[in-house]
């Protein structure tokens, strides 16, 4: 794909973008951020009565084009594909860098992955969830975790913006 196309996917999804809104009666609403530039996400996932399957997911947000448009076009592929929790758990971040044209998003690899980073943690928190609640267990509050400088979790929209 040229460089001009990937742009123009990019801006399009930028402007018109897909899957995005709070999704109500979500099983997990997973907060992302990149202290780095203060871009912000929120991933809602759904899952399906096997609990290996994606019944919808969406997001909102505020941040850079790239961020934004690089959730809107992971999503679509997510659903357009009807890819299950472990497919999207298996996800490369340098593929989706690829995918989003490398020479356009190079200084910025972490906007780029934001929501595929965020979109995994909350597949893994749902994943979890579904274990404790197998096993009687509820889950107490947790402190977000770290990955690849970005933030996910409770706390997640303010650590984003504090830097």
């Amino acid at each position: 794909m040229d460089r001009q196309l990937q742009i123009q996917i990019l801006l399009d999804h930028y402007q018109k973008p897909r899957h995005r809104g709070e999704l109500e009666g979500a099983d997990v609403a997973m907060p992302g951020g990149n202290p780095g530039c203060g871009d912000v996400v929120t991933v809602y996932l759904k899952g399906a009565e096997d609990h290996e399957h994606i019944e919808d997911v969406t997001y909102e947000g505020e941040g850079c084009t790239i961020s934004m448009a690089a959730s809107s076009m992971l999503l679509e592929q997510v659903v357009d594909n009807k890819l299950t929790m472990d497919e999207v758990l298996e996800l490369d971040y340098n593929e989706m860098i690829d995918q989003l044209g490398r020479q356009i998003v190079a200084s910025r690899p972490k906007c780029a992955t934001l929501g595929l980073g965020t979109l995994k943690a909350a597949i893994r928190r749902y994943q979890q969830d579904k274990v404790l609640a197998d096993a009687g267990v509820t889950r107490p509050g947790q402190k977000p975790a770290a990955d690849e400088g970005l933030v996910f979790g409770e706390g997640a929209a303010e650590a984003a913006k504090k830097e």
